[in-house]
């Protein structure tokens, strides 16, 4: 497995340039120079099984890597059990979509710690984890790495510490680390290479080496307030961080092959080619 970099959903510039569709994606990426492509069903699994089957075809001749982002509304950590097991069927429909179009990992926001503290929130998503697991189990799709993500308010589960709690209820399982989520919860703090590298040693720790090299990741600067994130931005505003280059040369050395896919607004594309390229360069350094 190799490392690659892609898109979040749809680029301005894909519409600019004349396209309309997903299942065209996969061939405008590829003409950019990158390999993956994440799927985003943030407000509900839409995509027809047809449509799914279409674009994984797309894909497959592309080499385009796919995921999918799961329902934005999903909530492991809700305490009601109805929501809990609304979660289970949102990240079912999730994982149905996945399997038609040939995606491999399926993200999955963590909840909240609004009404409860942490350690019951932490609870309450593992039991929902689970159920989900055992159900996609059943189904025959648990080859789809259900993947956690790090948020970026203060008041949601989901620091880096917690997903990696999440991941060790299944060996199938990956992180997906949002380092801007990190950098807008740190209220800035993510800066340095010591403090990526610090990072990545957590999840190799709890996770092993096999599994931390293949972390799913999103990658964008983020405004932030006191409550943590407020907006993503693109490479080309200067104002907030993280800044990609520090993980570039870690994961240059390490010989990590995460897919870093680019939530930047707007840019997705153009930004992902940018930390392509800081990648390779860090790459040529190190050679």
């Amino acid at each position: 497995m190799s490392i690659k970099f892609g898109s979040a959903g749809n680029p301005d510039r894909f519409y600019n340039e004349g396209h309309k569709a997903s299942v065209e994606m996969p061939a405008w990426l590829k003409v950019n120079g990158l390999t993956a492509y994440e799927y985003q069903c943030g407000n509900g699994v839409r995509i027809t099984e047809a449509t799914a089957k279409e674009l994984g075809k797309a894909a497959k001749e592309a080499g385009i890597a796919l995921s999918l982002h799961s329902p934005y509304y999903i909530s492991l950590s809700s305490v009601e059990p109805e929501k809990r097991q609304k979660s289970v069927d949102y990240i079912m429909a999730s994982l149905k979509a996945a399997d038609a179009m040939g995606a491999t990992r399926v993200v999955v926001h963590s909840g909240s710690c609004a009404k409860i503290d942490r350690a019951t929130a932490l609870s309450y998503a593992k039991e929902t984890l689970k159920s989900a697991l055992a159900t996609a189990e059943e189904a025959g799709l648990s080859y789809i790495a259900i993947c956690p993500e790090t948020m970026g308010k203060l008041n949601q589960l989901g620091t880096l510490e917690e997903v990696l709690e999440l991941c060790q209820l299944d060996e199938r399982m990956l992180p997906t680390i949002d380092f801007g989520h990190i950098y807008a919860r740190s209220l800035g703090g993510l800066t340095t290479k010591e403090q990526f590298a610090e990072m990545l040693n957590q999840v190799e720790n709890a996770l092993g080496w096999e599994r931390a090299r293949q972390f799913h990741c999103h990658f964008s600067p983020i405004e932030f307030t006191a409550s943590g994130e407020k907006k993503h931005l693109t490479f080309a505003q200067k104002e907030f961080g993280p800044d990609f280059g520090p993980l570039a040369e870690l994961l240059s050395k390490r010989d990590w092959a995460p897919i870093i896919i680019s939530e930047s607004a707007g840019t997705q594309a153009d930004d992902a080619m940018l930390m392509r390229d800081l990648y390779q360069a860090a790459k040529g350094a190190k050679a």
